[in-house]
Parts: structure tokens; C-alpha cells; sequence
């Protein structure tokens, strides 16, 4: 397990889940604040959560533009 991780106290790993569940936080806000990636957050997600809802989780996340910053920049502005 990665050592950021390893080092996050209850409180800062709730912290992260809640963001992490959030449709408006992008991964890249989450590395901004916490300083953990995309792959960082997601193995947290699976050391926290119950694996049914990890699972639920994970496909939430996988189509949501939101959680992607360039994906919603994308999605948001209109091509000329």
C-alpha cells in the first residue's frame, strides 16, 4: 500500500471519501488538497469501503465526466 495512504489519519481518509463520492470534486481537486492521484484515491476507496460498494463506486466514477476535469472542460465548452 502506497505510504500517503498508509499515513492519512481516520479523519483525512473520511475526508477523501466524501470527496471521492462527490459528483462535483474532480480527482484533480482531490490531488490538489490532498496530494493523492487518481490511482491513489481509488485504492483508498477500495481499503474503505465495503467491496459491494466499491464496486458501485467505481462504475459511478468511470462515466462521470465530473470526476475528470479535462473530460467536464471538454463536455462544457462548445466546438468551433
Amino acid at each position: 500500500m502506497n505510504q500517503k495512504i498508509k499515513n492519512l489519519s481516520d479523519a483525512e481518509a473520511n475526508a477523501v471519501v466524501r470527496m471521492g463520492w462527490e459528483d462535483r470534486t474532480t480527482f484533480d481537486q482531490i490531488k490538489e488538497r490532498t496530494g493523492l492521484s487518481e490511482a491513489e484515491v481509488i485504492k483508498l476507496m477500495r481499503r474503505e469501503l465495503k467491496p459491494g460498494s466499491f464496486r458501485l463506486w467505481r462504475k459511478r466514477v468511470s462515466g462521470r465526466i465530473t470526476k475528470h476535469r479535462k473530460l467536464f472542460e471538454r463536455h462544457i465548452k462548445p466546438s468551433c
